[in-house]
């Protein structure tokens, strides 16, 4: 008995240790990380027993999917307070935001794999870029 012992203690430390790999890859190993640049349409406090910082970024262009066209939006949470407090006075402004990206996401943490970590530049947004194009004809018939 003593052996079969040692073997479910040894399967049991080789068990726990993948496990233990496995969630530092699944939510704490930074993925990728980059820049995103677009205007600051949301920023809100909020959730249910995790109270998180949460964003969405609208990004120039636009994207196509299932035939329906809608803008390019990069939705994100932030953990640090410093850096909440400066998006919260940046609404409706052009941002540079750098973001680290998680394979998943926990729930003191935020709602979305996409944290970003530090605003890089806030402008005031140009009047250009508020208008519409408007489709001139060159020819008629």
């Amino acid at each position: 008995m003593k052996k079969a012992g040692k073997v479910f203690l040894g399967i049991g430390i080789v068990a726990l240790a993948a496990l233990a790999v496995w969630f530092f890859f699944k939510f704490y190993f930074v993925f990728g990380s980059g820049v995103k640049a677009g205007e600051l349409n949301l920023f809100v406090y909020k959730g249910y027993v995790f109270k998180t910082y949460e964003g969405r970024l609208i990004q120039a262009g636009y994207k196509s999917s299932n035939s329906t066209i809608q803008s390019n939006e990069f939705n994100f949470s932030v953990t640090d307070k410093k850096v909440a407090q400066q998006l919260e006075r940046s609404a409706g402004k052009i941002v540079e935001l750098h973001y680290k990206e998680y394979l998943g996401r926990l729930p003191w943490r935020g709602m979305t794999k996409y944290v970003v970590d530090s605003v890089l530049t806030v402008e005031e947004p140009t009047p250009a870029s508020h208008q519409v194009p408007v489709s001139v004809p060159t020819e008629l018939f």
